[in-house]
């Protein structure tokens, strides 16, 4: 079948249509025909190649995906033919002690649809049955495909990570990514004080649409660290939402509170980051990473996009045949939300 990926690693010259086999439906799988597909920054860097992360190649890229049960496996009574789902592209064991603690997310073998397995930008997808839930009523396809990773990763982050509550002061870094513009709302919904540093201010109203209260231009004349020291009114913020990460860090760490919490969810601008520790232990701060969420949380914030309270961002729709246009989209200044294909029906 036809997938959209790659052959080698490399960059965007390194894109193309991949033919791979159509997966069979095992015990306790559910097979999927994907009707609309969504890409994310990982799978920029699952492109040019993950260190310690090999996988089959050719190889199809996509986490985020929706569309129709086509057949379920062995032992699989409660999933009809013909339901419309979506997927949790997070894969975990089921049988460690972080699974059976309920905190799937910390499971040893945690794998990501798309970047450990072939992805979704493909004909059918087969994940196991606990992976696929009712596409809600108020959602398209798009919206199914634009929501799962984007959500599950600012949940987790903020909710339980950073346990930001009522009347907290919460910065999220970055404004136009389908996972800042999922923070702003989570955030919002939990009582937050939201401001967002983005160096695109022209956002701004889309921002604030969203639920932010308020939009931080970044520059040189207004760095992170001054900038959000100010309007933290010089008490610092609670909880700072990072996924830039090199340079946005140390100057993160200048701007927290007293035990405040820096939350780091990815590294788009660079891995490595030098901090002063003395501003770490003086203000009893901490810096936590998080990524995904355990099936508990994806519950949670699947049932809060379900009656509206959140809202997935699709910043454009490409059909499938398109694809490489829809992925050099990450590249584009006005970026605001995620990038969706579409799928055609067989």
């Amino acid at each position: 079948m036809r997938g959209f990926g790659f052959e080698e690693h490399g960059g965007l010259d390194r894109l193309a249509y991949v033919d791979i086999p159509a997966p069979p439906t095992g015990a306790g799988e559910v097979r999927v025909r994907v009707r609309a597909a969504a890409f994310n920054r990982l799978d920029r860097f699952t492109l040019a190649g993950i260190p310690g992360v090999p996988v089959v190649r050719p190889h199809v890229l996509g986490s985020d995906g929706a569309g129709v049960v086509e057949s379920v496996g062995d032992g699989v009574s409660d999933l009809a033919v013909g339901t419309k789902v979506l997927l949790n592209p997070g894969l975990w064991d089921g049988t460690c002690p972080a699974c059976r603690a309920g905190d799937e997310a910390l499971c040893r073998e945690y794998r990501i649809v798309g970047e450990h397995t072939q992805g979704t930008a493909t004909e059918l997808v087969v994940v196991p049955r606990r992976n696929v839930h009712p596409l809600p009523d108020r959602f398209s396809f798009a919206d199914g495909a634009a929501a799962p990773l984007v959500f599950q990763t600012a949940w987790r982050a903020l909710r339980t990570i950073g346990g930001v509550s009522p009347g907290d002061r919460v910065a999220i870094v970055g404004g136009g990514g389908g996972v800042p513009t999922a923070a702003v709302q989570v955030a919002k919904l939990l009582g937050a004080r939201v401001a967002v540093v983005t160096r695109t201010p022209a956002k701004g109203d889309r921002l604030r649409a969203l639920g932010a209260d308020d939009v931080l231009a970044l520059d040189d004349e207004h760095p992170l660290d001054k900038s959000l020291w100010q309007w933290s009114e010089k008490r610092g913020v609670d909880v700072i939402f990072d996924s830039v990460g090199a340079p946005t860090i140390p100057r993160s760490l200048r701007a927290v509170a007293r035990a405040g919490r820096i939350v780091v969810i990815g590294a788009t601008a660079g891995p490595v980051a030098e901090i002063d520790l003395r501003t770490l232990f003086w203000r009893q701060a901490s810096i936590r990473g998080s990524t995904m969420a355990s099936a508990h949380e994806f519950a949670e914030v699947l049932a809060e996009l379900g009656e509206g309270r959140l809202r997935p961002v699709i910043d454009s729709v490409h059909p499938f045949d398109r694809a490489a246009d829809a992925f050099r989209r990450f590249d584009a200044p006005d970026l605001f939300g995620k990038v969706v294909v579409d799928l055609p029906a067989p």
